[in-house]
């Protein structure tokens, strides 16, 4: 297999690997509630997506 015939520097690489970073995911408010939450997802709290039921809502335990 070839092999580099002198060292990269770190600037080298360091600039390849700025690209390999994580995107930041933006949250937008839903349809039904006030909330925040991810586009295209099932809204925990409600259970609806896109204006509909779509699964049974959550509902906290009380202690």
């Amino acid at each position: 297999m070839p092999n580099p015939k002198r060292q990269h520097s770190k600037a080298r690489s360091r600039r390849r690997r700025t690209h390999q970073k994580l995107e930041i995911v933006t949250a937008s408010a839903t349809g039904v509630g006030s909330k925040a939450g991810f586009s295209h997802r099932i809204c925990p709290i409600t259970g609806c997506y896109k204006g509909k039921e779509v699964v049974a809502p959550k509902v906290k335990k009380i202690k």
